[in-house]
This record gives structure tokens, sequence and C-alpha cells, in this order.
């Protein structure tokens, strides 16, 4: 690990002045999203025992590439610094091709992937639909009673899934004092305010309240939904969600390296966006997806699963909602985002800019992770989608 001095010489700040305080906040960013566990409580989702990394891939070659961009030339290198790139794996035809890393940046540091997250747990939750312990059909209180009297008690797992819930809750990210602010504390994101009465993320799930209309409709973005899917994912399990991702999907897929999840104070799993894992790792899961389902040559996930994933969902639901001003042609299914465009490529995203970008038509699979200062701008989301179509050109 980079000592402290030269990593305020890379970096223009000491490391140990990150804290739950400032953890999502530029410049101390950089260092907290590789170390959220020193912030945050965790939970082990435990890799496949005795696999070995093999050695780093030299990006210098695909760097070095130039792409247009807004009719100007700029090289890939450039592209990656300009938004706040961590690291990033590369992968064609199921074969890493490139591996970037900024300073004190290992192919063991684990980054937190933010609603990447939700992604991923999805992909439990298509597993356990296959075992026939899920109905996506289902109402929700089927597999949390607890939420029987909330607003999610007539709301059909499908509706969680797809982000279709009817919910009075807007995710206002530099809203200290907002719902979304309290939400962030239940989950021990930030500290409690002066005199605040701690809660737990279910606490604050069950006092939601429903938005207009009925569930179904429109896309609406609420990260709660996919806390909640965590929660439906143990009910119909028996299993700590941690437990069963480790069983179920990373030690088949063949995760080197262990991952881990944020919990609350009640030790339930931020499935909305607490997972961190190793870039690598993320871009296994990727592939996975790209093969339909299948790692290692061993189904994970059945391929009717993945083809709804990427292929189904409501084109109307996507076009009336605000979303569709930065990605006019696209569809959100089972958590999982899809372009709309030729090369039916789809991915994960999440705040500060996380992804997992599946180009099928290129063989090519992306892992980025990023320190954006900001948490959402469209501008930059733009950006790097200009980014990985260039990337299956010249990769």
């Amino acid at each position: 690990m980079m000592k402290t001095s030269a990593f305020k010489a890379a970096y223009g700040f000491n490391r140990d002045e990150a804290r739950l305080g400032n953890w999502r906040a530029a410049p101390w960013n950089v260092w907290a999203f590789r170390h959220v566990s020193e912030f945050i409580p965790t939970a082990r989702i435990a890799a496949t025992p005795g696999l070995i990394e093999d050695p780093v891939v030299d990006p210098e070659d695909l760097l070095r590439q130039k792409f247009s961009l807004n009719g100007e030339r700029i090289t890939v290198a450039e592209a990656l610094r300009e938004t706040s790139t961590d690291a990033m794996v590369v992968m064609k035809s199921g074969r890493i091709v490139a591996d970037v890393h900024a300073p004190d940046f290992t192919l063991q540091s684990r980054h937190i992937l933010f609603s990447t997250s939700k992604s991923v747990t999805s992909i439990v939750a298509g597993i356990l639909r296959d075992d026939g312990l899920l109905d996506f059909d289902e109402l929700v209180p089927r597999y949390v009673p607890e939420l029987k009297f909330s607003v999610y008690g007539d709301a059909r797992v499908r509706d969680v899934l797809d982000m279709r819930v009817s919910l009075d809750f807007e995710e206002v990210y530099h809203d200290p004092h907002g719902p979304y602010a309290r939400y962030r504390r239940a989950g021990l994101l930030d500290p409690c305010e002066p005199g605040e009465e701690p809660e737990t993320v279910v606490a604050f799930i069950a006092g939601l309240k429903k938005g207009q209309g009925d569930h179904g409709g429109v896309y609406h973005y609420a990260s709660p939904n996919s806390d909640v899917l965590g929660l439906i994912i143990q009910g119909a399990s028996g299993q700590r969600f941690p437990d069963l991702a480790s069983e179920r999907l990373f030690q088949p897929l063949g995760a080197r390296q262990d991952a881990y999840v944020t919990v609350d104070r009640a030790g339930t799993p931020r499935t909305g966006g607490g997972i961190n894992m190793t870039p690598r790792d993320l871009a296994r899961i990727g592939e996975m997806m790209r093969q339909g389902g299948v790692a290692n040559g061993r189904r994970i996930v059945s391929q009717a699963w993945v083809h709804d994933t990427i292929t189904g969902g409501s084109s109307k639901a996507w076009s009336e909602s605000t979303s569709a001003s930065w990605l006019p042609q696209g569809r959100y299914h089972n958590k999982w985002y899809q372009t709309g465009t030729s090369n039916d490529a789809f991915f994960a995203l999440g705040i500060h800019g996380q992804w997992l970008y599946v180009d099928p038509r290129a063989e090519m699979v992306i892992a980025k992770f990023s320190s954006q200062p900001d948490a959402i701008v469209d501008d930059a989301k733009d950006f790097n989608l200009a980014l990985f179509d260039a990337l299956a050109k010249i990769a």
C-alpha cells in the first residue's frame, strides 16, 4: 500500500482526513470508496477458495488510442482522467485485455458499487426464481411480512424489480436534511444528526408513503426498492443475503477476492447500494451475463432469465419517466438498463461513476470504478457511453 506521504503527493490530501461525515465528497472519496469497511459495518461475501488472480494486463497500448468525442480527438487516458476513473477492466471475447489502475489501486482493492449493487442483487433474485422459491408476480408481504401494512403491501415483486412501485420518495443527493438523507442515516452511511433517534432501514422503508397512481406504472427510480429486494431474497430463501450471494453467485463465478456489503444497525444488508468488490470480479459477472448465465462451464442463472433481463421490460414505463431524456431508447428491467441501440448493449450503473457495461455484439465487457465529485451528471453518463462505444472498436 502506498505510504501516506506518497498518497498525499498523488492526490493532494491525507487519507486519514476521510471520515463518515465526508467520505462521499471530493477529494476524500478517492480513498474512501476503496475503504468503505473502515467507516460502515459490513458483512462478508466469500469468494471461491484457493483461486489466485492472474497478473495485471498492461493497458498502455489501449490508453494511447484516440477516439472522437464532440468533434475532438482524445485519448482513452484523457477520457479516463476526465471521468475520475479509479479502475477499469476491459474484457474481449472472455479475455481480459486491459487493467487500468489509479495510484494505490491494486488487484485486491475493493471499491463500492453504489447502485450497480442493485443489478448484482437481481441476479440472486433470478437464481431463486429458477429454483421455484421466488415468484415475481407475488405481493411483497408473502416474503417480507413486516411490510404488509406499508406502501409495499400491494406491490408485486415485479414492481420492485422494475422500479415501478408508486412511491412518494425522491433521491435528492445533495439535500442534507430531506428523506433521502434520512434514508442514508438509517443505513449508517452518514452520522446521525444531533438528538436524532436512530432507526433501521426496515423501519425507514415501512414508513414510506404511496405516490400518485398505482404500482406497475411509470418507471420511478427509488433505491429503497432494492433494499426491499434484498429482504425479499432473504425471506424467500431463508438465508442471509451475503451468504446466499456467496454460495450461489460469487463462488460459482470464480470470484478471486471476497466482496462485502454494508449493513445497518440491525444487520440488514444494503443491497440497494452497499456491495463492494474488485473490478475484475465485477467484470466476471458481466461476462457471465454476456454468456447467458454461464461461467466456467457452470450454469449460474437460467438463460431465460438473462434473456428476459436484457431484452424485456416496458418501453412505455421508461419513455414516460424523467430518465428518458438521457437514454431515449432505453428500458429498465430486473434492475438492469438497456440502451435500446443497435449493439444491444446493457449495463448496471451507480452514482459517482460506477459501471458494468456489456456489448454483446462486440463481445466486450467493461467494469469501471470512479470517484466523480458529483453523484449524478448526465453529461458524464453520456461521456462514458461514448467511451464504451469507442472501446468496442479499438480494444
